[in-house]
């Protein structure tokens, strides 16, 4: 990889505060999924996870603020959307990841038992 540069010692804390933060609750990661089928308003969220309205609008505030979502006003709601659909694909990746090293433990522990 080489040396560590103040560039990418920049962006790892930018990535920190901004994405890692956003995604750093598993509500705000299923509204990411819900809004990659398609876009929705507070309401559709709520229900599509089973989530009261205050908690989904909290967590889209956050979101929004990261720049993870943008809302567009559509006459009385706001429907929220994906700002880059890249992001599902990270998390894809990041799950990808996760399956991979649960099974390297169960076999490392298979072989043991």
């Amino acid at each position: 990889m080489g040396e560590i540069t103040t560039v990418l010692v920049s962006e790892v804390h930018q990535l920190h505060s901004q994405m890692c933060e956003g995604l750093a609750d598993p509500t705000r990661i299923l509204i990411l999924y819900s809004l990659a089928e398609s876009p929705r308003n507070v309401g559709d969220l709520a229900e599509a996870l089973g989530t009261p309205q205050p908690t989904i609008s909290r967590h889209l505030r956050l979101l929004r603020e990261r720049g993870m979502v943008h809302a567009e006003r559509i006459g009385p709601t706001v429907r929220y959307s994906l700002t880059d659909h890249r992001l599902v694909d990270a998390l894809d990746l990041l799950r990808a990841v996760m399956r991979d090293m649960y099974d390297r433990r169960a076999a490392v522990v298979n072989r043991a038992g």
